[in-house]
């Protein structure tokens, strides 16, 4: 992934030529997101700026953006994978365009040329892109169907329109001008309009498109083949990369499912030396770091342990709500440690890991789910989840790890896997134990990977880590972590402050002295972009679910504590 920055002009706009230093810095503010190079395009007689801060991943000798074609009518910049990139060129493009690179994104231009708009939806992978079609003086934006990368724009007093990466860059741009979301699943073109091109039959809430007739180990042998798929396609790098591996289930199925890819390919396409990497952080003696050793150690991957103390987490909030730019209080909590491991990542030489974000959406699995009334609400809740993760777990994936130039993948967010996954019928997501228990979450997820499920009887995990309860990222890192967290961040908020705050942010009214102390570093730092973050909390109209978002809050947590 990459920071991507453009801008369309118009008649009224100044001579961009000597406004290129102004474009420069502009586009540095994203170098955190591409830090191996930089690439710019100016085009003043048409008045349009095209501008790219590179993470090599795909090709790294010669994959530099931005891309041109080669008569020079198209400009692209690219934050993004597209995986099936080779399928496209092979069975569609055929030939047709001669490649000036071997990189997975300069597919979008002959494709674009071929098929205009409609192309977009035969990309597989994650993204947002600009390009420029200088022969048409028109312009072309997308974002992939989740969100999992970033993008917003902006217009200012002259009808100029920006498109960056991130807010900062669109702030330096024009810091009066009101920035908006670019919304996943869209694209833009030259009447500025936002057309849906991703529209999937499961995202339409009014119709419970629910399969009750698949067996059982029918749904398991689907969803396994899906998730497999996902990851496969993820290995795609020409550069080290490894796994998160929190010691949930989430993510201890992508490292398990990554290493089992890993030992059947021949040495040469393990990426970093001849053993699969993981990597976990957590407070001293941490739920999570636990888990993750006993995955670590059953699946033999060369795994690093990352220690931080409260006082460090503490003292990088500032530095990542910057990086973040939201003051939601669980994705902050969360993105911490996921910021500060990143950063000893980085120091490995790593530039590119696997995660697991999506599965809790997907299948219900927050612990508040327990407490859904019927069956349909459990199933909206998953598809309003899902439709959300763009301002919470997909931004805390993204962001928290290209601070320090690592990109992301999340397999659990395959456009596959949501096709199979989401319209799985409740009561295989959400599963009764023994008289007296808790619910088990993600069930279906977990059958799908027990040893004797799956035709190869291949134990993809110890039974400990398979059917652990959730744990959100934020708790497994240490409870004391979101405890000190809320007790210090209140010590700097006085009870005066929380008095008449409908009025001082309508938007979002901050509920907390925690909230609020993020929301005012937010405001220092981006002054009018509230309604560009939200505030992600349970689903408090269902009875006995409580505000709090930490998953402690809810009664039905191992570890519940009724101070929460």
């Amino acid at each position: 992934m990459c920071g991507i920055f453009a801008v369309v002009g118009n008649e009224h706009s100044d001579d961009y030529d000597t406004k290129r230093e102004k474009f420069l810095e502009c586009s540095k503010t994203l170098r955190h997101r591409g830090p191996d190079w930089n690439g710019i395009h100016i085009d003043n007689e048409k008045k349009v700026v095209v501008a790219h801060e590179r993470l090599s991943i795909i090709d790294v000798d010669n994959g530099a953006q931005p891309l041109i074609s080669r008569d020079g009518n198209i400009v692209l910049t690219v934050n993004g994978e597209i995986y099936n990139h080779q399928g496209l060129k092979d069975i569609v493009v055929q030939g047709s365009y001669d490649f000036k690179t071997k990189s997975d994104c300069e597919v979008i231009i002959p494709l674009y040329q071929k098929y205009w708009t409609p192309f977009v939806d035969m990309l597989d992978g994650v993204f947002s892109f600009f390009l420029y079609d200088k022969e048409n003086n028109d312009f072309f934006v997308a974002r992939d169907p989740i969100g999992v990368n970033p993008l917003y724009y902006a217009s200012n007093t002259i009808g100029e329109f920006c498109f960056a990466s991130e807010l900062k860059a669109i702030r330096m741009w024009d810091k009066d001008c009101k920035i908006h979301i670019f919304p996943p699943g869209h694209y833009m073109a030259k009447n500025k309009e936002l057309v849906p091109y991703y529209q999937p039959m499961w995202m339409e809430k009014n119709i419970l498109n629910l399969d009750y007739d698949i067996t059982e180990k029918e749904q398991c042998d689907k969803i396994r083949n899906a998730l497999t798929d996902a990851v496969d396609k993820r290995l795609m790098a020409d550069v080290p990369f490894g796994v998160l591996l929190s010691g949930g289930l989430d993510s201890s199925l992508t490292t398990s499912i990554t290493n089992k890819i890993l030992k059947e390919r021949s040495n040469d396409k393990k990426g970093w030396g001849e053993k699969l990497h993981s990597f976990s952080i957590g407070l001293k003696g941490a739920p999570d770091l636990k888990y993750a050793r006993e995955v670590a150690d059953f699946l033999e991957t060369v795994h690093h342990e990352f220690n931080f103390t409260i006082q460090e987490g503490i003292d990088a909030i500032r530095d990542l709500i910057y990086k973040l730019e939201t003051y939601d209080v669980t994705t902050i909590r969360a993105s911490t440690p996921m910021y500060l491991m990143t950063r000893m990542i980085k120091a490995s030489g790593i530039k590119m890991v696997l995660s697991g974000e999506g599965a809790d959406e997907i299948l219900g699995g927050y612990l508040y789910f327990h407490n859904a009334p019927s069956e349909e609400d459990f199933h909206r809740e998953c598809i309003d989840r899902v439709n959300n993760l763009h301002y919470f777990d997909c931004l805390r994936a993204n962001k928290s790890t290209m601070a320090w130039g690592v990109e992301v993948r999340v397999p659990f967010l395959d456009k596959r896997f949501l096709e199979t996954a989401i319209p799985i019928r409740p009561d295989l997501k959400i599963r009764e134990r023994e008289k007296g228990q808790p619910k088990i979450e993600k069930y279906i997820l977990r059958k799908a990977f027990v040893e004797s499920m799956n035709p190869e009887g291949y134990k993809y995990l110890p039974d400990s880590v398979l059917w652990r309860q959730k744990e959100q990222f934020s708790d497994g890192v240490g409870y004391n972590w979101v405890d000190s967290l809320i007790k210090e961040t209140e010590k700097n908020i006085e009870d005066t402050d929380m008095l008449d705050l409908d009025n001082k942010y309508p938007i979002n009214t901050p509920k907390t002295k925690e909230a609020l102390y993020y929301r005012k570093i937010y405001e220092e730092l981006f002054p009018n972009c509230e309604s560009v973050s939200k505030y992600w909390i349970p689903n408090t109209t269902w009875e006995g679910v409580k505000e709090d978002p930490s998953g402690r809050a809810q009664n039905v947590h191992d570890e519940h504590e009724d101070n929460l």
